[in-house]
């Protein structure tokens, strides 16, 4: 019984999981360079938010591919941030993760509250955010039909495809993808 309560809980919540067109949740977290960071800093603007971790094989193994992202974009427009939600992973953790492996900020997410307001079930997951706030992508980087851990088969080219079409001005012609990874550690 208790076991199929927690399969509707899991399923339910995947099933509400923000997406194309609906506005992002507001958030406002404290970045790993100590700074308090929020959505509406980005009003205007086109963002990429991807919920990370330090310790989940299948986050890590998009580390570089999360980098190359960033850097591929930024001159374009698009800002790049990761959020950090778990709980068992603590600040000073995610700070070190972060100056070892990116080159954009990572947000610590104490609470996992706006994991939660987004509905984010693992890591890596991404949304992308138009400059009117509005969720235009939501789903893996890349690979979301053949899984790894293999940082050599790690790729974004599911994400790049929605970036592109949104730079254009068109209509991302796949605006989900399934996610897949570790389970956000929740308290």
């Amino acid at each position: 019984m208790k076991f199929a309560a927690i399969l509707i809980l899991v399923f339910a919540t995947a099933a509400f999981a923000l997406d194309a067109g609906q506005k992002a949740a507001f958030f406002s977290l404290k970045s790993t360079d100590g700074k308090q960071v929020k959505l509406s800093d980005y009003n205007g603007k086109n963002l990429v938010v991807i919920f990370v971790a330090t310790r989940c094989p299948y986050s890590n193994a998009f580390n570089d591919t999360m980098a190359q992202l960033s850097r591929d974009y930024e001159a374009k427009g698009i800002t790049v941030i990761g959020i950090n939600s778990n709980t068992t992973e603590s600040f000073a953790e995610v700070a070190k993760h972060t100056r070892d492996h990116f080159p954009f900020k990572v947000l610590k997410d104490e609470d996992s509250k706006i994991a939660d307001q987004y509905h984010a079930q693992v890591t890596p997951e991404a949304f992308v955010i138009d400059g009117t706030g509005t969720i235009r992508y939501h789903g893996a980087l890349g690979s979301s039909d053949n899984p790894t851990t293999d940082p050599s088969k790690a790729n974004s080219t599911e994400i790049r495809a929605a970036l592109d079409q949104l730079l254009a001005g068109q209509d991302i012609s796949k605006t989900k993808t399934k996610a897949f990874g570790c389970t956000i550690k929740r308290s």
